[in-house]
């Protein structure tokens, strides 16, 4: 693919997007820029902070599990993502019954807001589990009601576009934030914690770090509160069944088709999520530091923002179908890949292929969704792939962990597996839901 033309077309898109939605894309890359300070400050504040942090006594009778500073780590950075995943399904219904979506993503920033600026007078481990709780929710009131707008402001022909623009904001926010956290609490001195005068009064690099994790969020608040207003007449509108589909009432396939495409999107997820957590096995694997484990890590990250928007518009024409079964085709061996080089440079071409494979399956599976939606359920059906994602990026962390315990290959052979099943679950599950698309009828339907 010719990476000028890619630019180009992203360009494009996003000229073309409505006023409303652009908006959206930035008050979620403001919030998402804020939200991925603490995958970076809380450790490090756990660490190098304040933080009492209370012993668990070495190891939990019986299973033999280690309960030492990174088990407290890992299960304050998962907390918000488990949180995050089994309160949307709610969120997204009740917005829908309620038709407040603006109202919705207004309270969750609050609540982001407010708890990003209380890390600066806590000290206590358990108190930072409860922030991670108000954050939790804050972020499952906000992300349903955000992609159901979307949604629902955007053209019908133009959503696998106005999706991809969406998303890659949103990836920009998030691949940024950690980076420049890094800088704002150390200083640009690793091991160090910076100091800083503002308005004669000095505070620590994590104070600074916090306070401008809060003002992400309340940026994103003061856009929605300037330019984003609820469509017309949403609450009239509303379904009267707003549940989430399992299995489908209306056709001859096993599972609902959105469902089918969420249990395909937790799979990606999983895959997704494994990398970060494998840190250190990686750099020793690999004989690479630090900055080379950043470069990998951004690459997924580049891939997914560049590619974003051009194969959500490309959806719009295609077809969503297509673009599903392409993404698992590229995830399966990129994901295995990455349990068996031993070179950085091959390790930097898995991710990047893996960032594509992410960018085929998210925007058109959004953008599928949202085809299925009916009037005012929105928030139901989207809240199905954004609770999917959100869940798979919790567990996949966890599951790295614990699968590279018995070999380092095993976390991208289990990942691998789960991308071949969602590749099974699209192909038998998911119809076209693109009337005409330009490709021949064998690609776009089931034989």
């Amino acid at each position: 693919m010719d990476p000028k033309g890619t630019i180009r077309e992203s360009l494009d898109a996003i000229v073309g997007t409505d006023r409303r939605i652009l908006v959206l894309a930035f008050a979620r890359m403001a919030d998402s820029f804020g939200n991925s300070f603490l995958i970076v400050i809380l450790p490090l504040y756990i660490g190098l902070g304040p933080v009492d942090v209370p012993s668990l006594g070495g190891q939990l009778p019986v299973i033999g599990i280690s309960l030492g500073k990174t088990f407290l780590i890992g299960l304050l950075l998962s907390l918000f993502g488990f949180l995050n995943s089994f309160g949307q399904p709610f969120t997204g219904q009740l917005s829908d019954r309620l038709g407040k979506r603006r109202s919705f993503i207004l309270f969750g920033l609050v609540l982001l807001a407010g708890a990003n600026a209380a890390y600066v007078v806590v000290t206590q481990y358990w108190l930072l589990i409860v922030l991670r709780i108000v954050q939790g929710i804050g972020a499952a009131f906000t992300i349903p009601a955000t992609v159901a707008l979307v949604n629902e402001l955007g053209s019908g022909e133009g959503r696998g576009g106005d999706f991809g623009v969406f998303n890659t904001f949103r990836l920009i926010g998030f691949g940024f934030g950690p980076i420049v956290a890094g800088a704002v609490v150390s200083g640009l001195g690793p091991g160090q914690v910076a100091e800083y005068t503002v308005a004669g009064m000095r505070i620590s690099g994590f104070d600074a770090a916090f306070y401008i994790a809060a003002l992400g969020a309340m940026v994103s608040f003061l856009l929605i509160v300037l330019f984003v207003t609820d469509p017309e007449d949403l609450t009239a509108n509303a379904s009267e069944d707003l549940s989430i589909r399992v299995f489908d009432r209306e056709r001859s396939q096993l599972l609902d088709p959105v469902f089918a495409v969420g249990l395909a999107t937790l799979f990606m997820a999983i895959g997704l999520g494994l990398f970060a957590a494998l840190e250190g096995v990686i750099n020793d694997r690999l004989g690479q530091g630090g900055f080379l484990f950043a470069v990998e890590f951004a690459a997924g990250t580049l891939a997914n923002v560049v590619f974003q928007t051009p194969i959500g518009s490309a959806s719009d024409r295609y077809g969503r179908r297509p673009f599903l079964l392409a993404g698992f085709v590229f995830l399966v061996p990129s994901t295995l890949a990455q349990g068996f080089v031993f070179s950085p440079a091959l390790m930097l071409f898995s991710r990047l292929v893996q960032g594509i494979g992410i960018a085929l399956v998210f925007a058109p599976g959004l953008a599928f969704a949202g085809d299925l939606a009916r009037e005012g359920e929105s928030g139901t059906q989207l809240s199905v792939l954004t609770t999917a994602f959100a869940l798979g990026t919790a567990i996949g962390p966890l599951a790295a962990g614990f699968l590279a315990e018995f070999a380092f290959v095993l976390p991208f052979a289990v990942a691998a597996a789960l991308g071949v099943l969602g590749f099974v679950i699209v192909y038998t599950q998911v119809e076209e839901t693109i009337d005409d698309p330009d490709l021949p009828t064998d690609l776009v339907t089931q034989d």
